[in-house]
């Protein structure tokens, strides 16, 4: 009887060894079978703001295109806040597709086939947030929805059908609907408690994901959201100035967001058939280079590069914005933030790797490199 137990436990086991083996095979092999091209479409704010914000009438707090943006990689600035790339462009890059051009580009029609970036810095999940000064996601919605539409008229249903749902949908959304308050003195937060708001969130949030399901998206991805409260910019605001985070106004937030962000997207997971995600841990990845930048390669994980003030918080880069002045440092690839609010390409690139090829629990249910290969 022993003997029994001991020869299914070790036949057990090898199944579990040998099953990934096998679904990675049959992954690449489906890929290798299906000659049709895997797009990206990416929603969001300034972490993925491919530059539709130069095309916007907005002021150059919600603006990127001027110098030393971009400095590092494209030598000129692109309206990306960093100085190179950001996650999204090597998301794209490791998708063997092209940069993902802003949507309010002129003339990206004819690229749209790639997927386009709707991306817009300031924005958030509220209407409310930045009001008038940024692409909203539900405009962000409506942009989609047209692109849509020039696909079907394009490719045929049929064929658009299939693109679509084959494709990926990038997300990052969130930080600005809870930095805003503190940035603005909006009385917004003592209208509602901390979970109302926070639900007003990941409602706008939830009805994007559902309309973009019922147009055939079945693959998205996700960044939750950093800590807020310990941003350059938000860290000088605390009072008295003496340099520790707002962790209990929006850290709190932030997490809470990142706590219902989670279970809705577990939810969606058995409510929607066919849908698939990859929930990006940006939190932790984030603070452990902040906390521990040597143990990534960085000299400096809480200074920004470009800004002035103490951690050169003061939103200042560029020299194009209320406050005139500046200090830039030598080297952007020994800080993890390039400015008060915003992280250096380096970061990004080190953060993409995980998000395209990591495991649980830096990335789940599935990383991006098995939603963009292993179409079901």
């Amino acid at each position: 009887m022993a003997r029994s137990s001991s020869s299914s436990s070790f036949i057990l086991t090898l199944f579990m060894l040998f099953t990934p083996f096998f679904s990675l095979r049959e992954c690449r092999q489906r890929q290798f079978e299906d000659s049709g091209k895997v797009s990206l479409y990416i929603f969001g704010d300034s972490l993925f703001d491919s530059g539709n914000n130069n095309y916007i009438n907005t002021t150059t707090l919600d603006q990127a295109n001027f110098w030393p943006y971009g400095e590092t990689f494209f030598n000129f600035p692109t309206g990306r806040f960093s100085d190179g790339r950001l996650m999204s462009d090597f998301i794209a890059e490791y998708a063997k597709l092209p940069l993902i051009r802003p949507y309010l580009e002129p003339g990206m029609e004819q690229y749209d086939e790639n997927g386009v970036n709707f991306a817009s810095a300031g924005a958030g999940a509220l209407v409310e947030t930045f009001q008038g000064a940024v692409i909203n996601l539900s405009t962000q919605l409506r942009n989609y929805k047209k692109v849509v539409r020039r696909l079907r008229g394009k490719l045929g249903n049929g064929e658009a059908k299939s693109s679509l749902s084959r494709a990926v949908y990038l997300f990052s959304i969130g930080s600005n609907d809870y930095m805003s308050p503190f940035l603005t003195n909006s009385s917004i937060l003592t209208s509602y408690s901390d979970s109302n708001y926070v639900a007003m969130v990941i409602g706008n949030l939830t009805m994007t994901i559902k309309e973009v399901y019922i147009r055939g998206g079945r693959n998205f991805g996700f960044l939750n959201l950093g800590p807020l409260g310990c941003l350059p910019g938000l860290r000088i605001i605390q009072q008295p100035p003496n340099g520790s985070c707002l962790e209990e106004e929006a850290s709190t937030l932030a997490m809470l967001h990142n706590e219902a962000l989670s279970k809705l997207l577990s939810n969606l997971e058995t409510q929607l058939k066919g849908f698939r995600y990859a929930l990006y841990d940006f939190d932790t990845d984030l603070r452990q280079r902040m906390n521990h930048p040597s143990k990534y390669g960085f000299k400096e994980g809480q200074s920004a590069c470009c800004g002035t003030g103490s951690f050169r918080g003061t939103f200042s880069c560029g020299g194009k914005r209320p406050v005139k002045e500046f200090e830039l440092c030598e080297n952007p690839n020994e800080y993890v933030f390039w400015d008060s609010f915003h992280l250096t390409e380096r970061v990004y690139k080190q953060m993409a790797d995980q998000m395209w090829a990591g495991s649980p629990p830096a990335v789940k249910a599935y990383n991006l490199k098995h939603l963009f290969q292993c179409i079901h």
